[in-house]
């Protein structure tokens, strides 16, 4: 699989607008440009050049009238990167407040922690750690940073390793910071990911860093995936977007768990 540098900036991941617009085609399965056009208070042709973007992106593809998404994009990674663009920004910068200069980082897979990694482009010295090819390329264009990945078979979905090598690769060294998120997080405070390759990987970066910072937006705290490892509880900072559900807050709170809510930080 190729990874194009030029198009892994956040810059690149697309406009405000086209989220809400891949939100809305996700959500009703099909949308009108006419109707986005009346939606969003601009022009048809706005609207067109938005679709554009994204069917030649291979997110959505045109059907009569309007557009819907490509039969190929359900699990799209870069349709994920484009959801909820604006918390996953906030979520990057303010984790990346925490990450100092000459850091050795180990970042998992996943649209938050990369943009965390592409929020880091002014920091000096860094050592990054991934098995996430989109953040090995983010971290590629750094000036003064240094990128290690590991070997083995990219998993064509999401471009990144997982399995026996990656935790191989994460147990073999040791870091300042690990960065990570999940899919889910259960009532409990249980971590959940989607195959439990994902969630070995994460734990190899969790046993292995000396600060744990676990970035999610508050969505995950309603979403359900069925492989689990670790708890919330079991991190060092917890970066979200919005405040999370009270007994989550509570929870974390009594285990001396540093939580930032992005919308209460101070601007």
């Amino acid at each position: 699989m190729k990874v194009s540098a030029a198009k892994n900036t956040p810059e690149d991941w697309g406009t405000e607008r086209q989220a809400q617009v891949a939100e809305i085609v996700r959500a009703k399965g099909h949308a009108k440009v006419e109707e986005l056009a009346r939606l969003f208070g601009v022009s048809a042709q706005t609207i067109r050049k938005d679709v554009n973007a994204m069917c030649e992106r291979g997110l959505l593809r045109r059907v009569h009238g309007g557009v819907e998404l490509s039969p190929t994009s359900a699990d799209h990674y870069a349709l994920r990167r484009i959801l909820n663009i604006t918390p996953k920004r906030a979520i990057g910068q303010a984790a990346a407040q925490l990450i100092p200069d000459e850091s050795a980082l180990a970042v998992s897979i996943g649209t938050t922690p990369e943009m965390v990694v592409a929020q880091l482009g002014q920091h000096a010295g860094l050592r990054i750690f991934s098995n996430n090819m989109h953040v090995a390329m983010t971290a590629h264009g750094f000036a003064t940073a240094s990128v290690t990945i590991p070997g083995g078979t990219l998993r064509p979905s999401e471009a990144d390793i997982v399995g026996p090598s990656a935790v191989n690769f994460f147990d073999a060294y040791r870091f300042d910071i690990g960065v990570f998120g999940v899919a889910a997080v259960d009532d409990d405070g249980g971590l959940l990911d989607l195959c439990e390759e994902d969630v070995r990987s994460r734990d190899a970066i969790s046993r292995n860093a000396d600060l744990r910072i676990l970035v999610l937006d508050v969505s995950k705290f309603q979403r359900r995936a069925h492989a689990r490892g670790g708890h919330i509880c079991d991190v060092d900072h917890v970066v979200c977007d919005q405040r999370p559900p009270e007994p989550m807050c509570q929870m974390l709170a009594e285990a001396n768990v540093a939580l930032t809510i992005c919308e209460e930080a101070p601007v």
